[in-house]
C-alpha cells in the first residue's frame, strides 16, 4: 500500500490536504487503522502504548519521537505538523471489547502517549484525549476493571479532565519538566509550557480531588532528558518536585542519523554547546544533580531512565 503523502511535505500530487491552521501549524485528519499498539522497549511494563495525534506542536528540540515522522520533510519540520486520528474514540471502544472477551477480569496497562503529547494546545479544541477517557471509564457499564493508564504530558491542558481524571483507581501522571531553568526551558523547548505552569498543574489536581470522592492519582515528574539548569534556580526548583511521589532522571538518546531510531536531535546537539559548563562533564553533572535529589527529597521516590516509567 502506498504511503499517505501530505500536502507541503511531497514531492508530486498529496493525498492528504492541510484541514486547517492551528496558529502556525498544519492539521492534517485521517482514520486510524489501530490505535492500542503493544508496547516494547523502553515501555514494555505496559500492554498497550496509546497515541490520539501524530506528531506534536510543542517541537521540542530534542524529542525522539521526531524520528517517527511520516517523512524526512515532516522530521525536518517536527513542530509544525500534527495529525489528528478522528476516529479515536470507535476504534478504542472496538479494541477494548475484543480485549475483555478474552480477558474479562484482567485489566490492561495503557501508556498514553509514548510518541506524541496528548495535551498538545490542539487537544483543546478537538478533544480527542478527553473521549478516550471517557471510552476507558465506560468498560465499568460492563462490569469489566478499568485499564492501569500513565499519562504522559507536559501541558496544564491536563487539569481540564480532573473530573475523568480521578475515576480511574489506577492511574499515573508524568508531568515532563527537563530543567529548573526557564532561561534553559526557552532555548530546548521555546514552544512549550512554562515550568511553573506544569506545576501548578499538578497542585491543582492534588488539590481538586477529594479521597473521599475520587481516586488520587500517583505523579512523577519526569526530569528527561535532563537538562541543565542553573546553579542559582537548583535548590529551589528541587524543592518544588516535593509535590510528587516519584522524580525519573535520564540522560539524552545517543545520536543517530537514520530515521525510525529513537535519537537525539541535530537542533538539541547544537544547543548543548551553550552549555558546555554543565555537558563538557555530562556524567558529572547528572551525579551530582543526581546526589541533590536523594539528599533534599528523602520522601520522593528517585529513579533512573526505563525504570521510572512503570506505573508501579
Amino acid at each position: 500500500m502506498a504511503k499517505p503523502r501530505y500536502e507541503g511535505y511531497c514531492e508530486g500530487i498529496p493525498t492528504k490536504l492541510v484541514r486547517e491552521k492551528f496558529g502556525d501549524i498544519n492539521v492534517f485528519t485521517q482514520n486510524a487503522k489501530s490505535l492500542l499498539n503493544k508496547a516494547t522497549g523502553f515501555i514494555a511494563a505496559y500492554d498497550f502504548t496509546l497515541n490520539p495525534y501524530r506528531g506534536c506542536q510543542y517541537g521540542c528540540s530534542y524529542c525522539y519521537a521526531a524520528a517517527f515522522s511520516p517523512s524526512t520533510r515532516m522530521r525536518q519540520e517536527w513542530g509544525k505538523w500534527v495529525i489528528i486520528k478522528e476516529n479515536t474514540a470507535a476504534i478504542l471502544e472496538k479494541e477494548l471489547k475484543a480485549w475483555y472477551d478474552k480477558n474479562p477480569k484482567n485489566p490492561l496497562s495503557i501508556y498514553m502517549s509514548s510518541v506524541t503529547d496528548p495535551y498538545q494546545p490542539i487537544e483543546s479544541k478537538y478533544q480527542l484525549t478527553r473521549r478516550l477517557l471517557e471510552v476507558m471509564l465506560e468498560v465499568r457499564e460492563y462490569n469489566y476493571p478499568t485499564p492501569t493508564l500513565v499519562i504522559q504530558t507536559r501541558s496544564p491542558i491536563i487539569t481540564r479532565d480532573i473530573d475523568y481524571l480521578q475515576r480511574f483507581q489506577r492511574l499515573r501522571i508524568n508531568m515532563s519538566i527537563p530543567t529548573g531553568s526557564e532561561l534553559v526551558r526557552r532555548d530546548f523547548e521555546p514552544r512549550s509550557p512554562s515550568i511553573k505552569a506544569r506545576l501548578n498543574a499538578i497542585a491543582k489536581i492534588k488539590q481538586s480531588i477529594d479521597p473521599l470522592k475520587g481516586f488520587l492519582p500517583k505523579i512523577s515528574i519526569t526530569v528527561t532528558p535532563l537538562l541543565p539548569t542553573l546553579p542559582e534556580d537548583e535548590v529551589a526548583f528541587i524543592d518544588k518536585l516535593k509535590i510528587a511521589d516519584r522524580v525519573v532522571i535520564q540522560d539524552f538518546h545517543p545520536s543517530h542519523n537514520r530515521s525510525l531510531v529513537a535519537s537525539t536531535r541535530q537542533e538539541a546537539q547544537d544547543i548543548k554547546r551553550k552549555y558546555a559548563w554543565w555537558y563538557d562533564e555530562e556524567q558529572l553533572s547528572y551525579m551530582r544533580f543526581k546526589e541533590m535529589l536523594m539528599t533534599r527529597l528523602p520522601g520522593v521516590e528517585i529513579k533512573e531512565g526505563k525504570d521510572g516509567f512503570g506505573y508501579e
